[in-house]
Formats: structure tokens, C-alpha cells, sequence
């Protein structure tokens, strides 16, 4: 579904992504884990066309995108669900909703504000509810159910746990597990060990800019030298 080959990103003179390579495949859930800074959320921001790559290539759904507009990208299918959830807080949990919405596209869930709220029951309680009137955990339901209401088949989602209740992380982790049900690729960027081993079927660890482990969560629970490396506090 999406594969990311030798990427090379920069920040004015700051090489920021060097040779970076994964790959997600279709009703696959991935995990980038790293510390703060090593360069997860600029990976996300090079695929869906935020950040311009400097090298390498991006395929999604067997089509080169790295040289695509973000709309373009977003169009084609690919999801993208920032970590600074950048809801419109004046409209409403269903104004936002609406805002994200497009037609429906073969090979992938076809979602509804209905099926949003089976999914994220919390919103159902609030549709009339500005989006700034609502808990942080909330808001992130509602920027992951505007994303969705775009049908996407594959979905990139930025610290999705980052700083959630527990109760909202489990809320969170069941989300992506039920996605993953109706078929959707995910990759997602975190930090939280535990909720990554939740949901994702694969890791990566990104350190500096670095592919340092690829491997599934069952490898990456056998290997503590690799843990205690890249990802210990």
C-alpha cells in the first residue's frame, strides 16, 4: 500500500532524514517509534507532502507521490492525522466532520458520521458541540474521524496516545484495531512501547533520521539491547 524508499529530508541545512526506507501493506497497522526529535513526525510530513523530500521516492497504492501537492496526495487516498489535531474550534464536532468529507473510492471503508459515532462513541454525545468546547482526547477522536470521512485506504497518524488519559489511550487503541478490522492501512508515529505493542502488527525505530530496527512487535519484545538503545527514556 505505501513504501518509502531512501528518503533523504532536510531542514534549510539540517539533514534531518537519511536513506530512509519502509513500507506498509494493505490492512497492515506500523509503528515508527523514537525518541523526541528523531524524525517521526517529519517522515509523516514527507509522505503526505508537507515537507518536500530531497531524495528518494514514495509509492502509494502504485503511484510515485513525492513530488506531489498535499490536496493531490489527500486525494488519492492517503489519510493524514496531524499531532497538533488542528480541529476548527468555532464549528461543531458535526461542522468538522463535514469539512473532511469526500466520495467514496473503491478498495476502501466507506465511513459515515454514523459509523464515526459507533467508532468513537464519545462524539455521538456532542455533534452539536463546538470543537473547542470538548476534551483534548475527544478532539483527537474527532481529527481522526474527520480524516476518516475522506475514506482513505491508508491512514498516517501522528502520536495518536500523546498525552491521553489511560482511559482514552485504550479508547484509542481499539479504534486502531477495529480500522485494521475494516481493512485500513495504518502507519502511525509514537513513542508510548505498551500502545504501539497494542495495535501495530510491525516496528521501525527512527534515530536520528535513521532506520535503527525493522522487525515485527514480537522481534523488536525479544531484542532489549535494541529497546534499551533507541528507546529507553
Amino acid at each position: 500500500m505505501l513504501a518509502v524508499r531512501h528518503l533523504d529530508a532536510y531542514y534549510g541545512r539540517a539533514h534531518i532524514l537519511a536513506d530512509l526506507s519502509l513500507a506498509v501493506g494493505t490492512g497492515e497497522v506500523v509503528v515508527l517509534l523514537g525518541r523526541n526529535g528523531a524524525g517521526k513526525s517529519t517522515t509523516l510530513k514527507c509522505i503526505m507532502g508537507l515537507v518536500r523530500a530531497a531524495g528518494g521516492e514514495i509509492e502509494f497504492a502504485g503511484r510515485r507521490i513525492e513530488r506531489m501537492e498535499p490536496y493531490e496526495i489527500a486525494g488519492l487516498g492517503l489519510g493524514y492525522v496531524p499531532e497538533d489535531r488542528r480541529i476548527f474550534t468555532e464549528l461543531t464536532v458535526m461542522e468538522n466532520l463535514e469539512v473532511g468529507r469526500q466520495a467514496p473510492r473503491a478498495g476502501a471503508p466507506a465511513w459515515t458520521p454514523e459509523r464515526l459515532f459507533s467508532l468513537f462513541p464519545n462524539l455521538a454525545e456532542m455533534t452539536d458541540r463546538p470543537g473547542g468546547r470538548i476534551s483534548g482526547g475527544e478532539q483527537q477522536m474527532l481529527t481522526i474521524a474527520r480524516t476518516l470521512m475522506g475514506n482513505p485506504s491508508c491512514i498516517l497518524l501522528d502520536e495518536p496516545s500523546e498525552g491521553l488519559a489511560p482511559v482514552i489511550v485504550d479508547q484509542m487503541a481499539a479504534a486502531i484495531r477495529s480500522l485494521k478490522a475494516e481493512g485500513l492501512s495504518v502507519l502511525l508515529s509514537e513513542q508510548n512501547l505498551h500502545f504501539a505493542t497494542e495495535v501495530s502488527d510491525r516496528a521501525y525505530i527512527i534515530e536520528k533520521g535513521r532506520i535503527r530496527f525493522a522487525g515485527t512487535m514480537a522481534a523488536l519484545a525479544a531484542n532489549e539491547d535494541v529497546r534499551a538503545q533507541y528507546l529507553a527514556v
